[in-house]
């Protein structure tokens, strides 16, 4: 079972762990929304293919394991309330190890995908935000796995800080892909209706050729 005195750190970050869960969550649903903006983008099925992969997935991949966080440090405590089978915070050790060990695999991923965006050459700003920043958070998780059982208070304040830079740079991303996407749409409107102008003004050209045409005949 679980001990009271590893229950009560726990315990003390339980309210934490409930704001940050219900904030990804509520996150995650937006970003459902903000992919709705990708109708209407004048360009290759392959090209929007590779920037959702590469830019739009990992912030609901991060969201979704904050929200997996605060799940998995929520439970415990309820298991430990409720006397379940949970012999000692090295369960959620290794949980959280195998968790952040994942997520490290996945940010290789999203390095691969990065650098395979067609026509998009990923900027500095890029690189901070999408891949070294939600990294860093992993490692650091994986830190507080390692530390969970010999200083449960310290590793806790780490798997704190590790939500909420991921959480803020979750947010900061789908602000960044949601004005891309506005801008991106407003340009592809843009070039259909001047396209369309430029039709009818040839239809209108030609036509008015033949009435002269006629007219001469």
């Amino acid at each position: 079972m679980i001990q009271g005195s590893e229950l009560t750190f726990l315990g003390d970050w339980q309210n934490f762990y409930m704001i940050m869960g219900t904030a990804a969550a509520t996150l995650t649903g937006l970003m459902f929304v903000v992919t709705t903006l990708i109708a209407g983008i004048d360009t290759h099925v392959s090209t929007l293919n590779a920037g959702v992969s590469a830019f739009n997935t990992p912030i609901v991949i991060h969201f979704c394991s904050v929200l997996v966080l605060a799940g998995i440090c929520s439970v415990l405590v309820l298991a430990g309330i409720f006397s379940a089978p949970w012999q000692s915070l090295s369960s959620v050790s290794l949980l959280l190890g195998v968790l952040s060990l994942g997520m490290v695999t996945y940010m290789t991923l999203v390095l691969r995908r990065m650098l395979h965006v067609p026509n998009y050459q990923s900027t500095l700003e890029d690189w901070s935000w999408y891949l070294a920043l939600p990294l860093l958070a992993h490692i650091a998780l994986i830190f507080a796995a390692w530390m969970l059982t010999k200083n449960p208070s310290l590793a806790l304040y780490i798997v704190g800080a590790a939500m909420i830079l991921l959480l803020l740079a979750g947010i900061r991303n789908a602000w960044d892909m949601v004005t891309f996407l506005a801008v991106e749409r407003s340009h592809s409107a843009n070039q259909n209706r001047n396209k369309n102008m430029e039709v009818q003004g040839a239809g209108k050209t030609g036509r008015s050729k033949k009435r002269q045409a006629s007219k001469g005949f």
